[in-house]
């Protein structure tokens, strides 16, 4: 009979696969979170004083955009809603000056693409300073 006492072994605690775990768990909570918002719209108002700085120097540029889906250049409808008809009747208009400002005046039931293509083909001309019409909500008879 062996009486000696045997060597008692010290438990040990693997941790390499908790490491493992957390690790995993880390890299998921960040990749599925998310640190910016992109729905919100951040958007600056400029200011306006309420007497203009300068009296235009010609007749503005007006496109209208009926429900339609039409265009009218300063009130004169054009015959069909392409593109290149509207091209051709804003270089008729404006001629050579693309420094004006051009006002987009859209019914409120057009189409959004209708409206976007207008926009377009002005950006195309080299027209940067565009105006949206609207009408206050008090005139208009909205809620």
């Amino acid at each position: 009979m062996n009486l000696k006492p045997r060597r008692h072994e010290e438990p040990e605690i693997n941790v390499v696969s908790l490491i493992d775990v957390v690790l995993l768990l880390v890299v998921f909570f960040m990749l599925s979170s998310k640190f910016t918002d992109e729905g919100r719209l951040h958007v600056q108002l400029p200011q306006a004083s309420a007497v203009p700085s300068a009296a235009p120097q010609s007749e503005p540029l007006v496109v209208s955009v009926t429900e339609a889906g039409s265009y009218l250049v300063n009130g004169r409808e054009l015959i069909n809603s392409s593109p290149d008809t509207l091209r051709s009747a804003l270089l008729k208009q404006a001629g050579a000056g693309r420094d004006m400002t051009v006002t987009i005046r859209a019914d409120g039931r057009a189409r959004q693409q209708s409206v976007v293509t207008a926009m377009d083909v002005l950006g195309q001309l080299g027209f940067v300073r565009l105006n949206i019409a609207t009408i206050h909500a008090d005139r208009a008879g909205a809620p």
